[in-house]
């Protein structure tokens, strides 16, 4: 999906997420906050992906399944605006089973680790706000299918550049419906034995679940 496609969404969530925070007198923003999201990242499916570890576009995974965690705090608000350090940590998991009539195509399994320092800045009451935020950390994307051994892209720590935002909304005093929309701006990694290493590749996650505060 375009990441062109996904920001209006967002926008829009996000401002209504501002409005069902606004109450009589709305409570500010916590100090603390902890997420847990599970989420679908949409790996790549390119034929430079595809040459970086000697397969066919067709063996690539795609869309998977993960996990998302992350704390903020908040200690400092300016007028409208409460600003938030935190960091987050995601995992993802994908893998592709060819049919049993194609012997040429190999099974293969996708993973992508991520963990970075983050800085927000958050709209909205303690009954519910809407963030935008973004960090850079390391990251690990290996894709290795059946029979092969690793290459070295697969265990390279790569600088990654997240950026998105998302919404919570406290239905109760301390527990939240929270989603989130991440890009993740991932480096290329190392070739390997003549073929090239990972492409440059921006990586979207979506991801819903619950906050504590």
């Amino acid at each position: 999906m375009n990441p062109a496609r996904i920001i209006p969404i967002v926008v829009i969530l996000l401002a209504a997420a501002s409005r069902a925070g606004a109450q009589d007198p709305p409570p500010k923003i916590p100090l603390f906050v902890f997420d847990i999201h599970g989420t679908v990242p949409r790996f790549p499916s390119t034929q430079p992906l595809a040459d970086s570890r000697n397969m066919q576009l067709a063996e690539l995974p795609g869309v998977g399944l993960g996990l998302q965690a992350s704390v903020h705090l908040y200690p400092v608000r300016w007028r409208g605006i409460t600003f938030g350090i935190g960091g987050e940590v995601t995992g993802s998991r994908s893998r592709s089973q060819p049919p049993a009539t194609n012997a040429n195509l190999r099974s293969a399994e996708e993973k992508f680790l991520s963990a970075a320092p983050q800085l927000s800045f958050n709209f909205g009451t303690g009954n519910g706000w809407s963030y935008l935020s973004g960090g850079i950390g390391l990251a690990q994307w290996s894709l290795i299918p059946a029979g092969q051994n690793p290459f070295t892209s697969d265990t390279d720590r790569l600088k990654t550049i997240n950026y998105g935002g998302g919404a919570r909304w406290f239905a109760k005093t301390h527990v939240a419906f929270s989603f989130d929309v991440r890009f993740y701006a991932i480096n290329p990694g190392t070739p390997y034995l003549g073929y090239p290493g990972s492409p440059r590749t921006t990586l979207m996650i979506i991801g819903a679940g619950v906050s504590l505060k």
